[in-house]
């Protein structure tokens, strides 16, 4: 197996399994429109279903079938990007495997039911907001976000510093 897909299929499986298991378990126990707070009220677990994608951005009644179309465009980007990482280029590997991760949980949702996906951890109360309720797909995806965004501003520092520096400028004779 190589360097990258040691990372990539554990964390597809992990985050995965993760996603299905704990949206089965909010169905189950807060179906009936219950709430549980966990951390003194902090962080509320509380049953909802998104149509659209985050934010509960939505295009109407076609939402299902445009997300799932969008998610397997992602797919495929993500699956680009995933094969033009250099082996050594961890954290762009784990932020594709992340974000892939997460896609793939809330695809599963969009493709079995028009429901739209299972989501349970929240509303969180920030003081000025209340954030969106969420799942384990979208925390991957979040946190796979945000790595990527600092592996590509490493990598664009890495190509100026390299651009400047007096090697890489043409000699003069």
């Amino acid at each position: 197996m190589s360097a990258k897909a040691r990372i990539l299929i554990p964390t597809l499986v992990v985050i995965l399994l993760t996603d299905i298991l704990t949206k089965r378990w909010a169905l189950a126990a807060l179906s009936g429109g219950e709430r549980i707070d966990l951390f003194g009220g902090l962080v509320p677990l509380t049953l909802a279903f998104n149509k659209g994608a985050a934010f509960s951005i939505h295009f109407g009644d076609a939402s299902r079938w445009i997300f799932l179309a969008l998610t397997v465009v992602a797919l495929w980007v993500l699956a680009a990007l995933y094969r033009a990482a250099q082996p050594g280029d961890r954290l762009r590997i784990w932020a594709v495997s992340l974000i892939m991760a997460g896609a793939l949980g809330n695809l599963v949702d969009r493709v079995r039911w028009n429901r739209g996906v299972v989501d349970f951890i929240g509303p969180i109360d920030l003081g000025f907001m209340l954030w969106p309720v969420f799942n384990v797909a979208d925390m991957a995806i979040t946190c796979g976000g945000v790595l990527l965004v600092i592996s590509l501003w490493q990598e664009g520092r890495e190509e100026k510093a390299t651009a400047r520096s007096p090697s890489a400028a043409p000699e003069s004779q």
